[in-house]
């Protein structure tokens, strides 16, 4: 089941995403963000973007998020997204899902741009390896930039790509972009018949 998230879930999703800050470079974060922490983060992306979580028998499972490419106005059909699975259903077809999801939200919203920010290892070890860019580009994102050594965790540095995919066209006169929080209850309605 696919889900619009609640900051009641910080606590669970915390605990996903602490995997990758203590065990990878997936994330150059270097401290698991507290509870609080990642609570704000959700509310605060749920206030222009969608965060969705994926559950299985009532229990998290993974979640995927946008948010802002940049800030200025000119970006407002462009996101950039994010996505953890916990480590323990990971290939089994939950990322699928969310970022089908994530991307229809999206769509409700007029965004046509999607970008990706993912670690790139320099040679694959036991931190990273491609397997977020192939899962990426599986889902037909395409790499257009790369930045060298910008990343430096466990003793080591790493690059960082930038892979994009539109799921639109770029029309002279776009339709505006609607914040999230004001078509939620519609998305979560509709994705709810959809998803029967």
């Amino acid at each position: 089941m696919i889900r619009i998230a609640t900051e009641q879930d910080a606590e669970q999703l915390r605990e996903i995403y602490a995997y990758y800050v203590k065990n990878t470079a997936i994330t150059f974060e270097y401290e698991v963000p507290s509870v609080d922490e990642f609570r704000t983060r959700i509310c605060k992306t749920l206030e222009r973007y969608p965060y969705l979580v994926a559950e299985r028998e009532n229990i998290p499972v993974g979640y995927a998020y946008a948010g802002a490419f940049k800030e200025r106005k000119a970006y407002d059909w462009s996101v950039e997204t994010t996505i953890y699975v916990a480590k323990d259903v990971r290939k089994s077809g939950v990322g699928r899902e969310l970022y089908a999801a994530l991307e229809n939200a999206l769509a409700y919203q007029n965004i046509i741009n999607l970008n990706a920010c993912i670690a790139s290892p320099i040679v694959e070890d036991e931190y990273l390896t491609a397997n977020s860019i192939q899962y990426h580009e599986h889902f037909g994102y395409k790499v257009v930039g790369e930045f060298h050594k910008c990343g430096y965790k466990f003793g080591r540095w790493y690059n960082m790509v930038w892979m994009e995919k539109c799921i639109a066209e770029h029309p002279d006169h776009p339709l505006p972009m609607i914040p999230f929080a004001r078509i939620r209850d519609k998305f979560a309605e509709q994705y709810k018949e959809m998803t029967k």
